[in-house]
């Protein structure tokens, strides 16, 4: 079976991990996130991370994960819910820095 080169990556603000994988042809975004093994990789980080947050391939998030096949050389990239709006967040840096 032919198989292809892919990466899936997750970050966190103080660490990353990008990993790379060798998948068979037809391997859907959800499949390669599942077979990085990331909470394996996070332990500090809870399970729902990995199964409920928006995952993109080079920045574009994709509208159904579990349907997109992969093609070689994809970057595959889970992304973590947002802690503050970032219009909320620059509005307190701009405070701060007036002090």
């Amino acid at each position: 079976m032919a198989e292809i080169a892919v990466e899936v990556a997750f970050a966190l603000p103080e660490c990353q991990h990008v990993v790379a994988l060798r998948v068979p042809l037809g391997t859907t975004a959800s499949e390669a996130v599942a077979l990085a093994d990331l909470a394996g990789r996070f332990p500090d980080v809870s399970l729902e991370a990995f199964r409920g947050n928006d995952v993109g391939i080079f920045g574009k998030r994709l509208r159904e994960p579990s349907s997109h096949c992969l093609r070689a050389g994809d970057r595959v990239e889970l992304y973590r819910s947002l802690i503050m709006d970032p219009k909320a967040a620059r509005l307190v840096r701009a405070a701060a820095e007036k002090r």
